[in-house]
C-alpha cells in the first residue's frame, strides 16, 4: 500500500506555524522563574480583562446612552425654537437660553457642506459615545449632522444642517459621556501590580529549591565537595533525593574502583620489585641493563595507567593562585634547560584541584616542549571560566586528527600525543582531568605556527 502524500498547502501551514512558534519562542523569556510568572498571572489578567470589559462594557454603554438621550432632546427643542423664532433677535434668545438653561454653547454659520467623517477613536471599543450620540440625533432630531467626539477632550463639537443655516453646538462631554477608560486602567494596572507581587512572594520560594540543586549538580560536575538537603515542592525534593542517589552510586563506583586499582598497583608494583631485587643480584652486563630499562619502561607505564584510570578522582577542590602555580611549571622547566613564556590576565585565584590541573597543564607542556622550541603558556579569568591555552611553534596536527589523538594509546607518525613513558597518554589524560572539572581541552593552529591547546574550565 502506497503511503498517502501529506498536501502541499498543509505542509505550508505545518511550516508556518513552526516559524510562527519559533518567532514566540525567541521572545519569550529563558528563565524558569519568569516563565512561571507568565503561566501564573497572564491567564488571570486575560480572564480579569474580559470580565472587566464586559461589565463596564454593559455598564457604561447604558450610562452613556441615558446621557445621550437626555442630551439631544435639549438639542432639538433649541431647532424647533429656531424654527419657530427665525431672524437674529430668535438667535439671540435660543442662545441665551441654550447657555443659561442647557449648559450648551450654540452659535448659527452659514449654509455650507458638512465636514467629512471623522475617523474612529483609539479606545472606540471602550468609549460608545460617538456611536450613542450618533445613534440619539438619528433618532429624535433626523437632520444631515456631523460630530466630533475626538478633537478636544472636555468638549463635544455637534453641526446640524438646518434649511437656512448651520447649528453649531459646543457641550461639555461629561454631560453625554461617562468615562470608563481611566476607570478600565487603573483597575488592570492595580490588579496586575497586585497579582505580580503575589506571585512573585510565591514562586521565589519555588524557586529557590531548584536553583539549590541545579548548583549543587554543578559543583558535583565540576568534582567539587556538595553539601545538599532536599528541599521545596513534592517533587523537587523527589528530584534532590535522586540526585544524592546518584551523588552516593557515583561516589561508591569510584571507591570501588580506586580499592582495585590500589590492590593491581600493589600487586603489579610488587612483581617489578622482585624483577628489580634479581637484577640487581645478577652480574651486570649488556643483557641485564637491557632487561632494567625494560622494567623501568613497564614502571612507568603502569604508573601512567594507574593515573589515568584513577583520573585524579580522589583529590579535593582548593583555591589556588594560577600565577604562581604557572612560575613554578617555569622554573621547572627551565630545570631541565627549556624555555617557556608565561602571561596571566584578569582574577589569579581560581577554586579547581591543584594537583590535577597542574598534571593537565605540565602534560600538554611536555607535550609541546618535545617538538618545539618555543612554548607560550597564557591564562586569562573571567566571571565564568578560566581559558588556559598552550603555543607552540612546533610541527603542529592535521586539523582532520585533532579529535583522534585524545583517544588512549592513539599514536600519530610525530607522536604529538605521546607522554614522557610513551604510553599514548598524555592527551588522554589531560583531556579527563578538564572534563572532571566540567570543562574540555580544544586543539587548534597557534599564532607561533604550530599547535594551540586550550583549555577551558568553568569556575
Amino acid at each position: 500500500m502506497q503511503p498517502v502524500p501529506f498536501p502541499a498547502y498543509l505542509e505550508r501551514i505545518a511550516n508556518v506555524w513552526r516559524a510562527f512558534a519559533r518567532r514566540v519562542a525567541s521572545v519569550l523569556p529563558k528563565g524558569l522563574y519568569a516563565r512561571s510568572l507568565l503561566i501564573v498571572i497572564l491567564p488571570m489578567l486575560l480572564m480579569q480583562s474580559a470580565v472587566a470589559y464586559i461589565f463596564m462594557e454593559r455598564h457604561w454603554q447604558l450610562v452613556t446612552a441615558q446621557l445621550s438621550a437626555a442630551v439631544t432632546p435639549d438639542i432639538a427643542g433649541l431647532i424647533e425654537f429656531h424654527n419657530a423664532m427665525p431672524g437674529p433677535a430668535g438667535e439671540a434668545e435660543l442662545q441665551r437660553i441654550a447657555n443659561d438653561v442647557f449648559d450648551l454653547d450654540v452659535a448659527f454659520l452659514k449654509p455650507e457642506p458638512l465636514p467629512p467623517v471623522l475617523p474612529k477613536p483609539f479606545f472606540s471599543l471602550i468609549d460608545p459615545l460617538n456611536n450613542s450620540l450618533s445613534t440619539q440625533i438619528a433618532r429624535q432630531i433626523g437632520r444631515p449632522y456631523w460630530i466630533d467626539t475626538v478633537g478636544r477632550s472636555k468638549i463635544i463639537e455637534i453641526r446640524i444642517q438646518l434649511d437656512d443655516a448651520m447649528m453649531r453646538v459646543f457641550a461639555r462631554r461629561s454631560a453625554a459621556y461617562a468615562s470608563n477608560s481611566q476607570i478600565f486602567f487603573f483597575w488592570m494596572l492595580g490588579t496586575s501590580l497586585f497579582l505580580i507581587l503575589v506571585a512573585i512572594a510565591f514562586l521565589r520560594n519555588q524557586i529557590r529549591p531548584i536553583l539549590k540543586l541545579a548548583e549543587a549538580a554543578e559543583n558535583f560536575g565540576k568534582g567539587r565537595e556538595v553539601e545538599y538537603r532536599p528541599t521545596g515542592a513534592r517533587e523537587v525534593r523527589q528530584a534532590g533525593h535522586a540526585f544524592i542517589e546518584m551523588k552516593r552510586r557515583v561516589a561508591r563506583a569510584i571507591d570501588q574502583r580506586t580499592t582495585m586499582l590500589n590492590g593491581v598497583s600493589h600487586d603489579l608494583r610488587t612483581i617489578l620489585t622482585r624483577f628489580k631485587l634479581s637484577l640487581a643480584l645478577m652480574p651486570e652486563d649488556g643483557e641485564t641493563e637491557a632487561l632494567a630499562k625494560d622494567v623501568l619502561e613497564m614502571q612507568n607505564m603502569l604508573e601512567a595507567y594507574l593515573a589515568f584510570a584513577r583520573g585524579d578522582s580522589g583529590e579535593s577542590s582548593a583555591m589556588i593562585d594560577m600565577r604562581a602555580l604557572l612560575e613554578d611549571m617555569q622554573a621547572e622547566a627551565e630545570r631541565h634547560g627549556r624555555q617557556m613564556g608565561i602571561h596571566v590576565e584578569g582574577e589569579t585565584l581560581v577554586t579547581v584541584r591543584p594537583n590535577a590541573l597542574k598534571r593537565c597543564l605540565t602534560n600538554l607542556v611536555a607535550n609541546a616542549q618535545r617538538h618545539a622550541a618555543r612554548v607560550d603558556v597564557r591564562a586569562a579569568r573571567d566571571e565564568r571560566y578560566l581559558i588556559v591555552t598552550v603555543d607552540d611553534d612546533g610541527p603542529g596536527i592535521p586539523a582532520d586528527k585533532r579529535e583522534l589523538v585524545f583517544r588512549p594509546f592513539y599514536r600519530l607518525d610525530e607522536a604529538r600525543n605521546q607522554d614522557e613513558a610513551g604510553s599514548g597518554l598524555g592527551l588522554a589524560i589531560a583531556r579527563d582531568i578538564a572534563r572532571s572539572h566540567g570543562g574540555d581541552i580544544t586543539l587548534a593552529d597557534s599564532p607561533l605556527g604550530g599547535l594551540r591547546a586550550a583549555v577551558r574550565l568553568p569556575v
